[in-house]
Formats: C-alpha cells, structure tokens, sequence
C-alpha cells in the first residue's frame, strides 16, 4: 500500500505542477490582453483545484503509512533534518499551498470583474506554485 501511494504521490505533482502554471500564466496573458474569465480559465483553475486536493488525499495517506513517520519520536525527528523535513516542514509547507489554491479558486469565482477573477489567481496560484516549489526544492530530490 506504501509503494502504490508513494508512486501516485511522486507522479501526480507532476499534473498539479502543469495545471498551477498553466492557470496561473493564462490568468496573468489574460489580464495583460484584456480577456474574460472564460469557462476555460474557471476549468483549468478547478482542475488545479480538485489535482491538489486528491495530491492532499495522497500525501495524508503516504504521511500515515510512511515507515519515517511511523518509527518518528517527536523529540529524534526535531533534531534530523531529514526526518525533520518529511514529518514536519513538507507537510506544512504543501497543506499551506492547497489552502491557497482553494482560497484563489474561492476568490476567483467569486470576484466581481474578470480582472478581479484573474488577479485572484495570479496571487493564490502563485504564492501557492512558490511555496510548492521550494518544498520540493528543499526536499533534495529536484523539481523535476
């Protein structure tokens, strides 16, 4: 069950990663040419939305049956950074980037103007996208 949530887990960022970009530099040549907030741009942003809410799933499952969580005694897995960093830091640092993608999408939906609309995902998906990569970043694994 470890294997098939680490695997899930490891390739669906890949998915979320695109689906953030892509949101986020479509809402930023929106508002640079002056466009609506379509039905594309409110899909791809649900899409983003509903990808890092099943990444969440999987990362809370991967958390509960991961071996290093497991065997962690609160007061060791301070004191390792590796341990450290998969128990405490990485969780928070991408539960934090879900809420900001929902808040964004939330935002987004309901703004009042289509500039409203894309500002509301160029700030959430951003901030969101930023903290993403330097969780991964800092997980020595590499980005891609």
């Amino acid at each position: 069950m470890y294997s098939f949530f680490l695997k899930a887990h490891s390739g669906l960022r890949y998915l979320v990663l695109a689906l953030i970009v892509i949101a986020l530099f479509s809402a930023i040549i929106a508002v640079f040419r002056k466009k609506t907030f379509s039905p594309l741009h409110k899909k791809i942003a649900l899409f983003s939305l509903i990808t890092s809410h099943i990444q969440l799933l999987l990362g809370l499952g991967l958390y509960f049956l991961s071996p290093l969580v497991a065997l962690a005694q609160m007061s060791s897995t301070m004191k390792t950074p590796t341990l450290r960093y998969w128990t405490v830091e990485h969780a928070f640092m991408m539960v934090i980037a879900i809420v900001l993608v929902t808040v964004g999408y939330s935002r987004a939906k309901k703004g009042v103007t289509d500039v409203a609309k894309h500002k509301a995902v160029i700030l959430f998906f951003g901030l969101a996208l930023l903290l993403i990569v330097v969780a991964i970043l800092l997980s020595t694994r590499g980005l891609l």
